[in-house]
């Protein structure tokens, strides 16, 4: 008896599931379009601090045009070519912690970004210089330039200085001015820290793949790597929010140390098996105690780990060659893709002990950017 009244309702329904395709088909593009936009809105504040920077040379420091022309090309060659993901999360992060923040509260977030983003290029400069690198985001590393050299290692520290100068432009008249200046100086040493343990163990008491183990390599990727590349952004983004709590700031540095391992295994693994990533991989030339040789030496025969010892630390192609034909007979790729997915899962139930305590999207969006990337 209702029949007729169904087939006419049906119909209607039509045009509701089409608009709900096309939403779900369109969400893509338009999470596309927002990190253009977002992308964007970041680099006109890089010019800004670009000419701040640059006007300051000329009007209070009197440097003559041509060391000015110098400084503006090694910001523009070393700070703006990567992803930028360290610096637009603290903006992504005020908006979720804040939302309905001002437009200088917006604008705060994105120059605490781009002081994340100059601290990870005075980091980079020094890095390549330290490991002999020759490529660095698809091009060649700075100090590989001819016209730079060893320039190089008194650009790396002009980088560096410009860190404070912008903090202190901007965010000088703030409360949370002195804890953000000693967030970023204490997470700048501990990554110095890492950078210590990581070139010392390539270099100490010659090649030895028996003196690496995932104590050690955790103590590295740990300071070296989580704290500039995840707690950075997050704790800055609370400072701007004004969060006060000593147990927040916990907790996000807990998450942030495994997100960062996670990160840096990514890159090991990057570093050996990943194609067209921006640079070339040397970590098994350079005698790294990365995540692979540390698998590898627990996993080989001993036949494989003598394999191991003969080649690893050597810069030979055949010796290199001879490293990964092991890694891929241990089948290292299953074993990091398993390691993937666990870490990965791990990372989301930590993100959700926090849930009520503070807004968690931003650090979830930061986990999601990372994984299985591929670059």
């Amino acid at each position: 008896s209702d029949l007729p009244t169904r087939a006419k309702a049906f119909p209607a329904f039509l045009p509701a599931l089409h608009l709900h395709q096309v939403r779900i088909m369109s969400e893509p593009a338009a999470k596309k379009r927002r990190a253009e936009e977002t992308r964007a809105k970041f680099m006109e504040v890089f010019e800004e601090l670009t000419k701040e920077i640059t006007e300051e040379l000329s009007s209070k420091y009197r440097m003559p045009q041509h060391a000015i022309d110098w400084v503006d090309r090694v910001i523009r060659y070393n700070v703006p070519g990567g992803k930028l993901n360290r610096g637009i999360s603290v903006y992504d992060a005020i908006l979720e912690l804040v939302p309905n923040a001002s437009e200088d509260i917006k604008h705060k977030s994105i120059v605490a970004g781009w002081c994340i983003e100059w601290t990870q290029a005075f980091f980079l400069v020094a890095d390549d210089i330290m490991d002999s690198s020759i490529t660095r985001r698809g091009q060649p590393c700075w100090y590989k330039r001819e016209e730079v050299g060893n320039i190089a290692l008194n650009d790396y520290l002009i980088l560096e200085a410009h860190v404070l100068r912008i903090l202190k432009r901007h965010f000088k008249s703030e409360e949370y001015y002195v804890p953000l200046v000693e967030l970023f100086s204490e997470v700048i040493y501990r990554t110095e820290l890492g950078q210590l343990l990581d070139t010392k163990t390539a270099m100490q008491g010659g090649i030895d793949i028996n003196r690496f183990n995932i104590d050690l390599y955790y103590d590295i990727v740990t300071y070296k790597t989580a704290f500039y590349t995840f707690y950075l952004s997050i704790a800055s983004a609370l400072r701007i929010a004004g969060e006060s709590r000593d147990e927040i700031y916990q907790k996000v540095e807990e998450i942030s140390i495994t997100i960062g391992r996670y990160f840096q295994i990514q890159d090991d693994y990057l570093d050996c098996f990943g194609v067209d990533i921006g640079k070339i991989g040397t970590d098994i030339q350079d005698n790294k105690c990365s995540w692979l040789i540390v698998q590898a030496k627990d996993l080989a025969s001993e036949e494989q780990k003598k394999v191991l010892q003969e080649n690893y630390g050597r810069d030979k192609e055949e010796h290199i060659e001879a490293v990964k034909q092991v890694y891929r007979d241990l089948n290292l790729p299953a074993v990091y893709e398993k390691y993937e997915q666990e870490t990965y899962e791990k990372i989301c139930a930590m993100i959700q002990e926090m849930d009520g305590k503070i807004n968690t999207a931003a650090i979830q969006q930061l986990v999601d950017k990372v994984y299985k990337r591929s670059k």
